[in-house]
């Protein structure tokens, strides 16, 4: 038997190279894969002897050579590509051992163009895609995970099986595929086009954790990473606590999307996806002890999720209920030895950058949706007041903060803010009316004076109505229905300031 071995991360590859040398196998190697070998005292043949090539243009050209493509590709039941192999001095391989330059973490690292662009690999997935399409008769290797369970089946039986070196095959052409997604997307970043969608759109990324089950125990479940520098929720630090299941992963990445929209300190309680209570405040403490004060029913073994630190005051606040996780930028000792004492509390430290650029996609039967990310405004200048009376500076601090909560809940939306902190949420009704009448009725004796925000216009007058007549003093939505007017009547008629925002912020 004969492997190939060109191996950008070196771990474990010696041991590995070694127990390939204890089955007989025999090593060839690119340059510097067969110099860390020969540091080792494992001797193995250079890819240049065979090809009679040196490596080239520092680096670039190597292995694109018939020498190395003719080994790995000849069928062996084809006794043409056999006479054609001998007639040309070749051999073929039975092994083929390659991970590829590291581009995502050249990339993560803040190189230049330059530097990223010469981590592109060629001859890698070259070699990879070859030895995945014979696999009738070659093992490709593409991971140090694959090295000994590999190792194992060949001292045990004295070869690589045929459905080993399938299920091989298919991981490499996964790990190609994702590995060309990142080169994709890190391509297109360069020079997209202005309206954001790709002629074509691959979606890639390594398995981050198997999850128990998906969304109900029937269905099977997996975390994966997108393509490209480690970002984003998904790669958040869990301290303690059961590993997140499908939905928890879900609430999770709402509480910290609807966190980060605001710089003052600020704390959710997430249901579904759903914010079932937002506050701002002086501190997380506060801010926190606000937003369960929203609706503390319903926060009951909720996920909150803080933009700031978490401090001993606000771990001993949320030790006091039941809560299913807390995600937060960082954690202070104190306060991750206290919540230690409910290690029934997931904890989540999510300190890595927000995947800023990444298209959101989701699935329907036979195809997938792929949007830009929605993004909410809070500048004044880009908002009208429409009705006879403005809001004043209170009112719009609250109409702003309930504008940037509504993104975050399920359409129809309807949310009423008092003070900076969501008293009432109306969320995922068939009309608009029902969301404001859910909303009104959640926040009760606290709606007056408040500010509500719609993630959509309101169609006739009843919202508005309904949220006036409860005492909300001021409303923000998108505006432009063809009743507008009437909408508009109603509300100067129930002394109400309306600010259209002309962008509208549907969420399904």
């Amino acid at each position: 038997m004969r492997a190939l071995l060109g191996v950008s991360d070196k771990t474990g590859i010696v041991d590995f190279a070694r127990g390939l040398r204890e089955c007989g196998v025999e090593l060839v190697a690119t340059d510097g894969t067969r110099k860390a070998l020969e540091t080792a005292g494992l001797q193995a043949a250079s890819v240049s002897e065979l090809t009679g090539f040196p490596e080239m243009l520092d680096g670039r050209v190597k292995t694109l050579h018939p020498a190395i493509h003719a080994g790995i590709l000849a069928r062996r039941d084809n006794p043409e590509h056999l006479r054609q192999l001998e007639e040309n001095g070749f051999k073929a391989f039975d092994i083929v051992v390659v991970s590829l330059y590291p581009f995502a973490e050249t990339l993560a690292s803040g190189a230049d163009d330059a530097d990223v662009i010469e981590n592109i690999d060629i001859g890698g997935p070259a070699m990879i895609r070859a030895a995945a399409k014979n696999s009738d008769a070659v093992a490709v290797v593409v991971s140090p995970r694959q090295y000994a369970p590999l190792l194992e089946e060949l001292r045990s039986t004295g070869a690589v099986g045929a459905e080993t070196r399938q299920r091989l095959a298919a991981e490499a052409f996964s790990h190609v595929a994702v590995y060309d997604t990142a080169v994709a997307e890190y391509l297109r970043g360069r020079v997209m086009s202005s309206d954001g969608m790709p002629a074509d759109y691959t979606v890639g990324g390594g398995l981050l954790q198997t999850l128990r089950y998906g969304e109900n125990p029937h269905q099977r479940g997996a975390l994966y990473a997108v393509s490209g520098p480690p970002g984003g929720i998904a790669h958040a630090r869990q301290l303690q606590g059961a590993p997140l299941s499908f939905t928890n992963w879900l609430d999770v990445d709402s509480a910290r999307r609807l966190v980060s929209e605001f710089d003052e300190p600020a704390a959710c309680v997430i249901k579904h996806t759903n914010p079932c209570g937002f506050a701002v405040g002086d501190d997380v403490a506060s801010a926190y002890q606000r937003a369960y004060q929203c609706d503390p029913r319903a926060a009951y073994g909720g996920i909150v999720g803080v933009n700031r630190p978490l401090d001993l005051a606000t771990a001993h606040e949320l030790s006091a209920t039941f809560l299913e996780a807390v995600v937060c930028p960082a954690i202070s000792d104190a306060a991750a030895e206290h919540l230690a004492t409910k290690p029934r509390m997931r904890v989540l430290v999510a300190d890595r950058p927000s995947c800023a650029a990444q298209l959101d996609v989701r699935s329907i039967d036979g195809g997938l949706l792929v949007q830009t990310p929605d993004r909410v405004s809070s500048d004044r200048s880009r908002m009208s007041v429409a009705s006879s009376r403005a809001p004043d500076e209170v009112e719009w601090r609250d109409l702003l903060i309930a504008w940037r909560v509504c993104r975050h809940v399920k359409s129809n939306a309807v949310v009423i803010v008092h003070e900076g902190m969501a008293i009432g949420v109306g969320a995922g009704q068939m009309s608009r009316v029902e969301a404001a009448e859910l909303a009104v009725a959640r926040a009760g004796a606290g709606a007056v004076g408040g500010a509500a925000a719609s993630d959509a216009f309101f169609p006739m007058p009843d919202g508005i109505e309904t949220l006036g007549r409860a005492g909300v003093r001021s409303v923000i939505h998108p505006g432009g229905s063809k009743r507008d007017a009437d909408v508009l009547a109603a509300a100067d008629s129930l002394g109400m300031a309306v600010v259209h925002t002309g962008e509208r912020h549907f969420r399904h």
